[in-house]
């Protein structure tokens, strides 16, 4: 397995940890619906924030993005689903804990040469 594909399923489990604590267990949303957050949580968040966003504006500015992502990825699946429901104060503690888990997992990018931007 290469560091990049084992760099993503830390990224995936560590989004499916914050949903968990926020979306699962303040919001009683099922573990189905946090996995399907984390998954397009990981995928849009890699895309944007940590290929686009933070070689280009850095570290705390991908984070930040990245947390506000997470909320509004799941603000929109709970506007497209009648089976997922979100809270505004659970969306800014998960904001919060996306932002700051993804600082810590940046720094590890840009130390790990052999991750793939």
């Amino acid at each position: 397995m290469s560091k990049t594909t084992t760099a993503l399923l830390v990224k995936l489990l560590l989004t499916f940890i914050a949903g968990w604590i926020t979306l699962g267990a303040m919001d009683g949303n099922t573990i189905g619906w946090v996995f399907t957050f984390a998954v397009v949580g990981t995928i849009l968040n890699y895309l944007l924030g940590d290929l686009y966003i933070l070689p280009s504006y850095g570290n705390i500015t991908a984070s930040i993005g990245d947390g506000i992502m997470a909320a509004v990825i799941a603000y929109v699946l709970d506007a497209l689903s009648t089976n997922f429901d979100t809270r505004f104060g659970t969306l800014i503690i998960l904001a919060v804990l996306v932002a700051a888990v993804e600082y810590f997992f940046h720094r590890y990018l840009i130390k790990s040469d052999e991750v793939a931007p």
